[in-house]
């Protein structure tokens, strides 16, 4: 089915920490999401503007499947700031504090904490080489690049580097840099973190696909369980990003991360724009 329609399309626009996102609710009629769409959608001169896209559907065993899209039109299988941000909204809507989501990464838990934070449990992280992926087998601990990064998978790759000064780094070169590098056959996100406290990480991010972002759920995630398996931290932290403060922990069940989110506004884009796709 065509997602432009004579009415137009319903959006809503939400972010977390900065991160922000365009959300397009397919619970009850069938929307069609393309690159060219989401490229669109995202570009922030020509469209709404956005870090990522996600669809909400019905299909699956949770409450609820999402699907995202990065701003160049690739698709991502995490994306954990989208995912609190519609897990907020969900709850609100259906009156409940407590959600089972089902996405491509997997199955994923959210929870109400109370007074607008939201928390979910991004799942297992992926240690092994061949689940990130990398290009051939090696230690993800400490990767054979300059600066020795540590891999970590959190349904998307992550190449995090722990630095003196997180601050000093030349994002808008270092992240390219590495988001290509040969080692990522599917690229990879890229954290610079520095330890400004007991289980504190300042950390920034290049997001695959996008760009330098205020925020990210995922980068949060696997730059907590990187630094723990460095005995940089324990497994409980707090991550300072451009945008704010996630609380990320490392759990038995998996990495839960806890933050505030916000509904910005909603939206229809007409059929003028969807027509010119």
């Amino acid at each position: 089915m065509s997602h432009a329609t004579d009415t137009g399309l319903p959006f809503m626009k939400m972010h977390g920490l900065g991160n922000d996102f365009v959300v397009f609710d397919g619970r009850a009629r069938d929307i069609a999401i393309t690159p060219a769409l989401a490229r669109l959608v995202a570009d922030r001169h020509r469209g709404i503007g956005c870090d990522q896209l996600a669809l909400i559907t019905a299909e699956g065993p949770g409450d609820a499947h999402l699907t995202f899209w990065n701003a160049d039109g690739s698709m991502a299988a995490a994306c954990g700031n989208a995912t609190r941000c519609i897990a907020r909204h969900l709850m609100d809507d259906l009156g409940r504090d407590a959600l089972h989501l089902t996405t491509a990464r997997g199955d994923l838990a959210a929870r109400d904490m109370g007074q607008g934070v939201t928390s979910v449990n991004m799942g297992a992280p992926q240690l092994d080489w061949a689940e990130i992926p990398l290009a051939e087998a090696m230690d993800t601990l400490e990767l054979p690049i300059e600066g020795g990064p540590t891999a970590t998978g959190m349904g998307n790759p992550h190449c995090t580097f722990f630095v003196e000064d997180a601050e000093r780094v030349a994002l808008a070169e270092f992240g390219p840099r590495y988001e290509h590098h040969p080692l990522f056959p599917e690229r990879t996100n890229v954290q610079v973190a520095s330890l400004i406290g007991p289980d504190h990480l300042r950390m920034r991010v290049w997001e695959r696909g996008v760009g330098p972002t205020l925020a990210s759920g995922s980068s949060s995630c696997a730059t907590a369980v990187a630094a723990a398996r460095r005995g940089l931290t324990g497994r409980c932290v707090t991550i300072t990003l451009d945008g704010g403060t996630l609380e990320i922990d490392w759990r038995e069940d998996g990495v839960w991360m806890t933050g505030r989110t916000a509904h910005v506004c909603d939206g229809v884009l007409t059929p003028d724009f969807l027509g010119a796709l």
